[in-house]
């Protein structure tokens, strides 16, 4: 069953919220008014499923560092993702849908994250980048399908095919520019992008092409302050330790340094 909160808009800044079933007030993550002038901030939106299966419905306000953005980039406003009920556009997710996977077993959104990026950052670029129609076979996406800077695809790069074998590597779509199937793009305007958690880590159907969803990674948070790790595992209302995040569905393809 899809669940759904109050009657009111999935995210709210007013603090009027606060007192909303579902709907919590815009929260800061800094610790101290120190953090504030170290780091740029950036407010982050979130509907996620609680431990008690309740809905969590907030705006987070936590600093724009490359982990915190990574969990919120992935997918472009309009992606169809596929669910058990058909295809359904990224922003009108619920937690609760249940989503197909490529391991042929569906599983729960559980967390659905996501914020605004401006095209030209002052102090952190931000390009986005479009894939072209059958550039990983037909219908592979199946129309243009433009991901943020934290998208993975299931698709192992020709430098370490060699090596891979049979096994199927979930590469940063970056890792895949060519100027011709799959190309940089910057937006004239702000763009909102969407990032995802199932109950176990897994690829998805997004546009034609299997893109995963978010996972920190196994060593992603050990440069973080012990403060800001917990301050980034606050935004995930069901996980207290990022052992919670579970195993990697598929093996991610080591960043090319080229």
């Amino acid at each position: 069953m899809t669940l759904t909160a109050a009657p009111t808009p999935r995210y709210s800044n007013s603090s009027a919220s606060a007192g909303r079933p579902g709907v919590a007030a815009p929260r800061s993550y800094f610790a101290e008014e120190s953090d504030k002038e170290q780091f740029q901030s950036r407010s982050f939106e979130v509907a996620a499923l609680r431990s008690d299966g309740s809905l969590y419905v907030g705006q987070e306000i936590a600093p724009a560092l490359p982990l915190f953005d990574a969990a919120f980039s992935a997918f472009a406003r309009g992606t169809l993702i596929q669910t058990i009920d058909g295809d359904v556009a990224i922003e009108d997710l619920q937690p609760g849908d249940m989503i197909n996977t490529t391991s042929g077993k569906p599983s729960m959104l559980i967390w659905l994250g996501s914020t605004s990026f401006s095209p030209i950052d002052a102090r952190r670029r931000v390009p986005l980048t479009s894939i072209m129609p059958d550039s990983f076979g037909q219908s592979r996406p199946n129309s243009v399908l433009t991901v943020g800077p934290s998208a993975r695809v299931l698709h192992t790069p020709h430098r370490l095919r060699s090596g891979a074998g049979s096994a199927r590597m979930l590469t940063p779509v970056r890792e895949l520019l060519d100027g011709v199937n799959v190309i940089e793009v910057v937006p004239p305007t702000p763009v909102r992008l969407f990032h995802m958690c199932l109950e176990r880590h897994a690829a998805v159907h997004a546009g034609g092409i299997e893109m995963e969803t978010f996972h920190p990674g196994v060593n992603g948070m050990r440069t973080l302050p012990h403060h800001l790790q917990r301050l980034f595992l606050a935004m995930f209302p069901r996980i207290g330790h990022v052992c919670d995040f579970g195993p990697l569905a598929h093996p991610r393809a080591p960043v090319s340094e080229v």
